[in-house]
């Protein structure tokens, strides 16, 4: 069972500058919660907020000693295609960020680290998404075998740092958590 990132009551009588009159739950599954809240705003009209909540996630960019970036190459079904992104997933119930970090690594690219930097984490679509994603750089690699359920649905392909930051400039990586977390390694490496 998936740990949403909000352990508090679902919302409580005020919400920031909003009063709540009504919260109530309409979608769940292993993967997201959709809650929608009757709400009266500052300027006391009704109104309606939708919030989608989804588990905590973790994305690791892997960096070799001579800047080759590791990328999986998926298809993401809500957006209907194939993409390069770094290696990412959902943070188990008990898992800290950098555990479930380790394990997604392992399990999409069969990929070991020895040097592990955190990088943040993002809120990746703050309006109505719940779904905070922790970043790592993963460096000192040892290679592996990825998990067999993995094997199948994913492409590993290692490309130099730069054409990655040029992917994301010409859109062909668009998955936040990677963008981001090239753009703060590049500038720790003083691009």
């Amino acid at each position: 069972m998936p740990v949403f990132p909000r352990s508090d009551k679902i919302l409580e009588m005020k919400h920031g500058p909003f009063e709540v009159l009504n919260s109530k739950e309409i979608y769940k599954n292993p993967w997201i919660k959709v809650q929608e809240d009757q709400v009266i705003w500052p300027d006391d009209k009704k109104g309606i907020f939708g919030v989608v909540e989804a588990k905590e996630g973790a994305t690791i960019l892997a960096l070799t000693p001579d800047d080759q970036v590791y990328l999986v190459k998926e298809f993401h079904y809500a957006q209907n295609e194939y993409a390069y992104e770094a290696p990412s997933g959902g943070i188990d119930r008990g898992e800290t960020p950098l555990k479930a970090a380790k394990r997604e690594l392992k399990e999409e690219t069969g990929l070991t680290a020895k040097k592990w930097t955190y990088l943040g984490f993002i809120n990746p679509m703050t309006v109505f998404l719940r779904s905070p994603n922790h970043m790592f750089l993963a460096e000192e690699l040892e290679e592996g075998e990825a998990a067999e359920e993995e094997k199948d649905l994913i492409e590993l392909k290692k490309f130099p740092f730069k054409k990655v930051v040029k992917m994301i400039d010409d859109g062909e990586i668009t998955h936040s958590a990677t963008v981001v977390a090239v753009l703060k390694v590049a500038k720790l490496k003083g691009m």
